[in-house]
């Protein structure tokens, strides 16, 4: 019996390493540190419902709710061997794993009771605790209850903690002023959950966090456009989307954004950001030094560009795509909800493939792999062109 073929769920990628999700549950990684063989290792873990890569980490979640993480913040002994996390908390009752969120080095657990724990490094506060009293450990540790959502970035010592009533706390690395506590806050740690007074009007549905910046998304229904992006912190590779340091949340202006538009995703890297709306654009701004942004350049955008999208398979809705910025890469990925595709190989859209990073480079047909400074559609079908075609034809056939 022929085997269905894999389609992606999820990607995420940092500076140790890029893992590609399937809908089957399974998984497999691009390690950086494997420049002599580019070919992917699959993870011995299965019924792997999400993966997050941090800066010096990688974190499974199961669907049963377990947690398994690898890295040498987390495992000094033996960094490459995933360990069972969730078993380590002392709660018994708080072992179900609901989501999971990645920092450089720092690795957050939201579990089924709303509570967050943390693990990995405390070097500037951001798991909650003067560095002083606790550095780092190896071992879960309950940070706070009644959260609703966590935020973080893969290159960042940040994090931000949603409660229920909508209340931002804050803690970690501040150098720059990027949680938006104002110019008059000076302290390079926040060692200790902090509540942000000055959030823009309206819903949080995003916040993602760069080195030194962070950029978040709010909704508002009685605004146009209904979802805004706000930027804070240091004017660093125009990782703002303007040209200037910012203390306070700002929002990012552009006649890009029109009052029809909706922003539908966006991923922070560590100095880049790319938007994708539905108007079918994709926007982005930042450091651009190896071409991540895919606009056919290496110049550096300090506001934001509108990038050329390549056509999009079977002409399918916008909203089944999204970003993912990396360290210095960059994807643009598409993830259907339909059933019928599900016998497919998925498209991968490549934004960036620094050359150093070939080792999460998939090879055309004859052997070649493509360093890539504009948007690259490669098919990972065994179909020729006609038979693409042909499915094509038979789906529009099915929809009308």
């Amino acid at each position: 019996m022929k085997m269905k073929k894999k389609q992606i769920k999820q990607i995420s990628t940092s500076f140790s390493s890029t893992i590609f999700l399937f809908e089957n549950g399974k998984a497999i990684e691009y390690s950086n540190e494997n420049y002599s063989n580019p070919n992917p290792s699959k993870i011995r873990i299965e019924n792997i419902q999400k993966v997050t890569v941090g800066g010096y980490n990688e974190t499974i979640l199961t669907i049963e709710g377990n947690v398994f993480i690898r890295g040498k913040y987390i495992n000094i002994l033996n960094p490459k061997e995933f360990i069972n996390i969730s078993s380590l908390i002392e709660d018994t009752n708080d072992r179900i794993i609901q989501d999971i969120v990645s920092g450089a080095v720092s690795i957050y657990l939201l579990t089924s009771n709303q509570n967050v724990y943390g693990i990995g490094s405390n070097k500037f506060g951001q798991l909650g605790f003067d560095y002083e009293t606790l550095n780092r450990t190896e071992k879960p540790i309950l940070m706070m209850k009644n959260v609703s959502k966590i935020f973080s970035g893969n290159s960042s010592s940040q994090v931000f903690l949603l409660n229920s009533n909508q209340e931002l706390f804050v803690s970690g690395y501040n150098y720059y002023g990027q949680f938006g506590l104002g110019e008059s806050i000076k302290e390079r740690k926040i060692n200790k959950l902090t509540k942000i007074q000055n959030i823009p009007k309206g819903k949080i549905i995003d916040i993602q966090c760069g080195t030194n910046n962070l950029i978040m998304l709010i909704e508002n229904q009685n605004q146009n456009p209904k979802r805004k992006l706000y930027s804070c912190g240091r004017y660093y590779y125009n990782g703002l989307g303007k040209d200037e340091n910012t203390y306070e949340f700002t929002e990012i202006k552009s006649t890009l954004f029109e009052n029809d538009d909706y922003i539908l995703d966006f991923s922070v890297g560590y100095t880049h950001t790319l938007i994708l709306t539905s108007n079918s654009k994709l926007i982005g701004f930042g450091d651009n030094s190896y071409g991540q942004l895919g606009n056919g350049d290496t110049k550096d955008q300090s506001i934001p560009i509108q990038i050329e999208l390549p056509k999009l398979r079977f002409n399918e809705n916008i909203s089944n795509y999204h970003v993912l910025c990396g360290y210095f890469k960059s994807f643009l990925y598409y993830s259907p909800s339909l059933s019928y595709f599900s016998n497919l190989e998925e498209d991968l859209i490549k934004l960036f493939q620094r050359k150093e990073f070939c080792d999460i480079s998939f090879k055309t047909e004859n052997g070649e792999i493509i360093e890539a400074h504009k948007l690259i559609l490669k098919y990972r079908l065994n179909q020729n062109q006609n038979q693409i075609e042909k499915l094509q034809r038979n789906y529009f056939k099915k929809i009308n």
